[in-house]
């Protein structure tokens, strides 16, 4: 499997960068592959070769505005005793904290202010399992509820989430009016890095937890959920990415070698877990009139998709 890592580099990389976007500038125009064509700017042409394969490549790129220096695996030098890399072109070294199983680092890219590390890490071998924990994404209340069915617990995950979105909708709204357009931007950027933070939290609880527990991971399939949605549900559920939640979940289990499944949500919030049958759902309340089953709606919803097959 192949993740970046992104770092903060503190280093000054101006000139390097400018040349770089001319090389990317001279690949759009002349669509060349030889980095001789691009010798006069003066960029390394370990560098350069790459920035000619990506622009030069693609026809659908008319202009460009930044454009990171892209170091190849041949380029990269690695102690993992010291957790440091070097590339020699560029005369720089830095260290890494992320862990120190990657088999490989495939390339690298900097920009102004970051270093995004692409590495190859191993897989686990997916375990064999016929037990199913369920995964019922909200999009009030808890972002994230997690239900085992064979030990009865269930797990409340991100609720945060909801203070988060009306906390910066407001805000947003407030400078809108006032035409801050840039503020606007920024806190909306601002709100990625804290959404993307939680799901990174949330997804390695769900995982951790499917690998305590000896069980693969169900959810729901997210595809036409959008439409579903009634409208008081729109914003929020726009604004959360439960896709790239699943995303993070999908990536971690494998990792672990924990097994993913996607079922059909159709009626999953309205039937009930015990026994099957229609419930009645108002609010987070859910009853059943044929059981008289009475369970939190998210809670049930988790325990329903834990025990359907995969779509």
């Amino acid at each position: 499997m192949i993740l970046t890592y992104k770092i903060k580099h503190g280093a000054n990389f101006t000139a390097e960068l400018a040349k770089a976007r001319k090389v990317a500038e001279f690949a759009i125009e002349h669509h060349t592959l030889s980095s001789k064509d691009v010798k006069h700017i003066e960029l390394k042409s370990v560098i350069s070769n790459q920035i000619l394969r990506k622009y030069s490549r693609n026809k659908n790129i008319k202009r460009v505005h930044n454009v990171n220096l892209i170091v190849p695996n041949q380029g990269i030098k690695v102690d993992k005793t010291k957790r440091e890399i070097r590339i020699p072109c560029l005369n720089f070294s830095f260290s890494y904290r992320f862990p120190n199983n990657f088999t490989k680092i495939n390339q690298i890219e900097i920009s102004k202010e970051y270093i995004f590390v692409s590495v190859t890490v191993p897989e686990e071998p997916q375990m064999e399992i016929d037990k199913w924990i369920g995964v019922d994404l909200n999009t009030t209340g808890h972002v994230a509820v997690v239900a085992n069915p064979y030990t009865g617990k269930v797990k409340k995950l991100g609720k945060k989430a909801a203070h988060v979105h009306n906390k910066y909708k407001n805000i947003r709204r407030w400078l809108q009016k006032r035409g801050k357009y840039r503020v606007v931007k920024r806190l909306k950027d601002r709100e990625s890095r804290i959404i993307r933070d939680m799901n990174h939290k949330i997804s390695h609880e769900i995982v951790e937890t499917a690998k305590a527990a000896g069980c693969g991971i169900r959810m729901e399939k997210l595809k036409g959920i959008r439409k579903r949605a009634r409208r008081p549900f729109r914003y929020s559920l726009h604004s959360w990415s439960f896709y790239q939640l699943q995303q993070m979940i999908e990536y971690k289990a494998r990792l672990l070698g924990v097994p993913v499944e996607y079922i059909d949500p159709r009626n999953s919030s309205k039937e009930c877990s015990r026994c099957g049958a229609a419930g009645n759902r108002k609010g987070k309340e859910f009853k059943c009139p044929e059981c008289g089953h009475v369970d939190h709606a998210d809670a049930n919803a988790a325990f329903v998709i834990a025990s359907r097959r995969s779509a």
